[in-house]
């Protein structure tokens, strides 16, 4: 199983709105992550919008194209897009860069 953590930055104006839409997420949307392979799925938001993403999965690049064939994920991505700083371009998703783990207590 794969451990996968990834960051991104949540716009300060958008915070409690960013909260609120992952208090709600569509059932669709949940159904297919697990679907796909995302298990044990967890974000974490800081107060200056710092979002850490954490998931674990048996094969991460096969987890986001399961999703990317999905509409569900399509249209999620488009409504979540505006909530965040520095995708150049880019959907949520694909902005999603792992981090190296450099340390694991099991």
């Amino acid at each position: 199983m794969q451990r996968v953590c990834f960051l991104l930055k949540v716009r300060a104006d958008r915070l409690d709105e960013y909260r609120e839409r992952h208090a709600a997420v569509w059932p669709e949307m949940l159904q297919a992550l697990s679907a796909t392979g995302w298990h044990n799925y967890s974000l974490f938001l800081r107060e200056d919008g710092l979002l850490v993403g954490y998931v674990e999965t048996e094969d991460f690049a096969a987890a986001r194209a399961g999703m990317e064939a999905t509409g569900i994920n399509a249209r999620w991505q488009a409504e979540m897009a505006p909530f965040f700083e520095s995708l150049d371009g880019a959907r949520p998703d694909e902005a999603m860069q792992p981090l190296t783990e450099v340390f694991h207590l099991a």
